[in-house]
This record gives structure tokens, C-alpha cells and sequence, in this order.
């Protein structure tokens, strides 16, 4: 299946708190993970849904490679200035 690219601009403090926000899902889902490997948490975050550890690894890995997209474009871009 094929996405479609989107091109949208921010300013560097909307683009961080955005950047914020994704990797607070990720750790969440790395946490989630840990959880359903080994029956404990890291910290007080809730457990995200999911079925098995494989899933919630699944998940942090997609959110991570949104994090490395976005930082390899702001790098990218910040060579310009």
C-alpha cells in the first residue's frame, strides 16, 4: 500500500513540541513492551493495548521512524542556513 507524502511547515517550536509528543508515544510503547516481556513496568506510564510485547515493539519502531525522518529532514535543512 502506498501513502501519500505531505509537505507541511512549522516553526522549530511547534516542530520540537511535535517531535516531544512522538517520542513520548514511542517510550510509552517501548515501556509497553518491557511490560509484556517481563511483568513489570519502567515507570508510571499506563500500558498501552496491545496484544504481546512483538506488537508494542512493532509500534515504538513505526514512531521511531517517523523520529529519524523528521531529525534527517531538519538536518537536512538546517545544512541550507
Amino acid at each position: 500500500m502506498e501513502y501519500r507524502t505531505y509537505t507541511i511547515t512549522l516553526n522549530s517550536l511547534d516542530l520540537g513540541q511535535m517531535l516531544d509528543g512522538i517520542e513520548q508515544r514511542a517510550l510509552a510503547y517501548r515501556n509497553t513492551e518491557h511490560y509484556h516481556a517481563f511483568g513489570e513496568t519502567l515507570s508510571d506510564d499506563i500500558v498501552e493495548e496491545v496484544t504481546d510485547a512483538d506488537e508494542a515493539r512493532q509500534i515504538a519502531e513505526h514512531y521511531e521512524r517517523i523520529i529519524a525522518a523528521v531529525q534527517a529532514q531538519i538536518e537536512q535543512q538546517d545544512k541550507g542556513l
